[in-house]
C-alpha cells in the first residue's frame, strides 16, 4: 500500500520525502529525543541516508514497514511513527516527537492513528512497543493506547555507548476493537 496518508485528531501521517532530512534533525539530532530511541544522534548526512532508506522501503513490495512522517496541518515535521511488520500479523510500534512539543498529545495522536491503521487496514493481530524503562512519557502513551505491560527485555538495545533494557507493551486486535467502540 503506497502512498499512505493518515489523519489523526491533530496530526497528519504521510510518507517521508527527500526534503524531510533537514527538518528531521530536530528529532534525530537532538540528544533529548535520541536518549529514548534505539540509535544515537545523527548528523545531516546520516539523517539524509535514513530518510532516503525510508523513502525507498515505502515502495517495496511487499511492504514490511510503515515509517511515516508526522506533521501538523501546515506540513511542519514534528514526529515520526513506525509500524515494522514482524511475524505473523504482528508489528512493532515506534514513535518519536520533537522535544519542544512534548506534552501536547501529538505522540499519542500519531501512535493511536498508526495503531488503528494497523488493526483496521493491515488486519494485524498484535502490535507491540519496546520502551526504555525510564521513559515515563512513552510508557504513558502505550498505556493510553490500551497496551498491556508484558515484561522487561534485558540488554535489548545498544545506544549511547551502553546496553539498555526495554519494557515490552502490547495490544491485541480484539482489545483494540473493544476499546475503540464508540470512538
Amino acid at each position: 500500500m503506497y502512498p499512505v496518508t493518515l489523519k489523526g485528531r491533530a496530526v497528519i501521517l504521510r510518507e517521508f520525502r527527500s526534503d524531510d532530512a533537514a527538518p528531521s534533525l530536530a528529532l534525530v539530532g537532538d540528544e533529548r529525543v535520541t536518549q529514548w530511541l534505539s540509535f544515537d544522534n545523527r548528523d545531516l548526512e546520516a539523517a539524509t541516508a535514513m530518510i532516503e532508506v525510508a523513502v525507498n522501503r515505502a515502495k517495496a513490495e511487499p511492504r514490511n514497514e510503515y515509517y511515516l512522517a508526522v506533521t501538523l496541518p501546515g506540513d511542519e515535521l514534528i514526529d515520526f511513527s513506525r509500524l515494522g511488520l514482524d511475524g505473523v500479523k504482528a508489528a512493532k510500534l515506534g514513535y518519536a516527537i520533537r522535544a519542544d512539543l512534548w506534552g501536547h498529545g501529538y505522540a499519542t495522536d500519531a501512535a493511536r492513528t498508526l495503531t488503528d491503521f494497523g488493526f483496521r487496514k493491515l488486519d494485524l493481530h498484535r502490535i507491540s512497543a519496546a520502551i526504555g524503562p525510564d521513559n515515563a512519557a512513552s510508557i504513558a502513551v502505550a498505556e493510553r493506547l490500551g497496551m498491556q505491560h508484558e515484561g522487561r527485555i534485558r540488554d535489548h538495545v545498544f545506544t549511547n555507548g551502553e546496553w539498555r533494557d526495554s519494557q515490552l507493551y502490547s495490544v491485541l486486535a480484539h482489545e483494540w476493537r473493544q476499546a475503540s467502540c464508540g470512538n
